[in-house]
């Protein structure tokens, strides 16, 4: 028998498959990360989100059954941090310690979330995974409130430029959902986080393992009317700061295809280009203007901030990698000299006189560490001298190179201003680092005004009060 099929309704089907393919390209894309304390509950929160998301198939729910019951801390229960926590060290001392990438998608945004250790001796994984988040979610016990570890992440995510920051405050089902218990371990981050001036702060009372505030509201709680966790990352602005600053783009390739063609390929960190537009090549100083935003789709007439493109100049122009294409309104600072923050995370001890590599955008010059201006004590913020930094230290250095390069203040623009030294013996990362501006030099205005929503005092003011800067 053969069966004719209705080309109206298969022609009705296929737009709709197009359409909802194109809704789900087209969404944006929130990176955030999970950090905080060990045991407050990473893991099983994005486990949680996971799961209540319905990005879980059945096959994973039955192999997470077995695992529950051989390496699970829930007793008969499913422990949804297992989804997360892959590493076999990790499954047997029930803690996270490598950072830990999963990817989950509602119907208004996709996320890419980083699952963090908490512990202090794997620091340097959380300082990785918060160095291309949007947003942090702060776990806190209510337990335990707010400890070391939780004031050392708090300064680290403001330090690496995440401007909005959720304190969750896990576990209230162990201290009966207490408003009074809520209130003061919100007072208090409050009160720590003020001098680092985060654009926001939302706090949220869940229970990660129950699901309580996660993707659907408690009912536990009826003093608490502020939304879930999973409706505020819905709807947090994100990448504001990277589209209002100046144009930037680190030369990553030129692409020379032929004698008839040449153009400078990379990412763009920040900013829009379009064809006319003036730029200089930095640090060489040379000018032209825009003639074409190539890509293998076609010219665009425009490109912003994350597109790789690959822009044809007017003028032929000697640029290579480790160069950098700036509005020549805005250029960026040309130094070899310059104080950075950095986050030490290799093993052995850094002195003055350390010879390193540093990774600026797409250069990579020889560093020599001339002195340790200051050490930042992770628990109250203050600066402190220090003749060498240990693993895991926070401290403003003198750096110089062997030559000068194009940077920015981290402040002023996050991808820029950021930098890693690397081990030259072991070509391991040493440090994670962000520029900070001269002393007395004022904050350039952005290229086109913030929106209300995202006008704030920038992170080196906000670190220079906190640090006495």
């Amino acid at each position: 028998m053969t069966v004719h099929q209705d080309p109206t309704a298969f022609s009705d089907r296929a737009a709709t498959y197009q359409a909802f393919l194109a809704a789900h390209q087209n969404k944006a894309v929130l990176r955030f990360i999970a950090c905080g304390s060990v045991d407050d509950g990473k893991s099983t929160l994005i486990g949680r989100l996971l799961h209540d998301t319905k990005q879980i198939f059945d096959d994973q729910i039955s192999a997470l059954q077995r695992d529950s019951r051989r390496h699970g801390t829930q007793g008969q229960e499913i422990d949804l941090a297992l989804l997360v926590d892959g590493l076999q060290a990790e499954r047997e001392q029930g803690i996270t310690i490598d950072v830990a990438y999963r990817f989950f998608s509602t119907d208004k945004r996709s996320f890419i979330v980083a699952d963090t250790p908490g512990h202090e001796q794997y620091t340097r994984n959380m300082a990785t995974g918060a160095s291309t988040a949007d947003v942090a979610v702060i776990l806190v016990d209510a337990r335990q409130g707010l400890i070391r570890q939780t004031r050392r992440h708090a300064l680290l995510v403001s330090m690496l430029g995440i401007r909005r920051v959720v304190l969750a405050v896990n576990k209230m089902d162990l201290v009966g959902w207490s408003q009074d218990k809520f209130d003061a371990i919100r007072a208090g981050f409050a009160d720590f986080a003020r001098e680092l001036n985060f654009a926001e702060v939302k706090a949220i009372p869940l229970s990660a393992k129950n699901g309580d505030n996660v993707a659907e509201p408690g009912i536990a709680a009826p003093w608490y009317t502020g939304g879930t966790l999973l409706d505020h990352l819905e709807t947090v602005p994100v990448h504001a700061e990277a589209l209002n600053a100046p144009f930037r783009m680190a030369i990553q390739w030129v692409n020379r295809p032929n004698s008839e063609f040449r153009g400078y390929s990379g990412r763009i960190a920040s900013g829009r280009v379009r064809p006319g537009d003036a730029i200089t090549i930095q640090p060489s100083g040379r000018t032209s203007t825009v003639a074409r935003i190539y890509t293998a789709d076609g010219d665009l007439a425009e490109a912003g901030e994350d597109e790789s493109v690959t822009l044809v100049l007017a003028d032929q122009i000697d640029a290579s990698r480790g160069q950098v294409i700036a509005a020549s309104a805005a250029p960026l600072r040309i130094t070899e000299q310059f104080e950075a923050r950095l986050f030490w995370a290799a093993e052995t001890e850094l002195a003055p006189g350390a010879s390193l590599l540093a990774k600026i955008g797409t250069a990579t010059v020889n560093a020599t560490v001339e002195r340790i201006v200051s050490r930042i004590d992770p628990e109250t913020g203050n600066p402190g001298p220090a003749e060498r930094l240990a693993a895991n230290d926070i401290a403003d250095v003198a750096l110089r190179l062997d030559r000068p390069v194009a940077v920015d203040a981290y402040a002023d623009n996050r991808e820029t201003g950021s930098l890693i030294l690397i081990d030259r013996e072991t070509t391991d990362t040493a440090a994670l680092g962000l520029v900070l501006a001269p002393k007395g030099e004022a904050t350039p205005a952005a290229s086109t005004p913030l929106t209300a929503d995202e006008k704030a005092p920038s992170l080196l003011g906000r670190l220079g009060r906190l640090f006495g800067r």
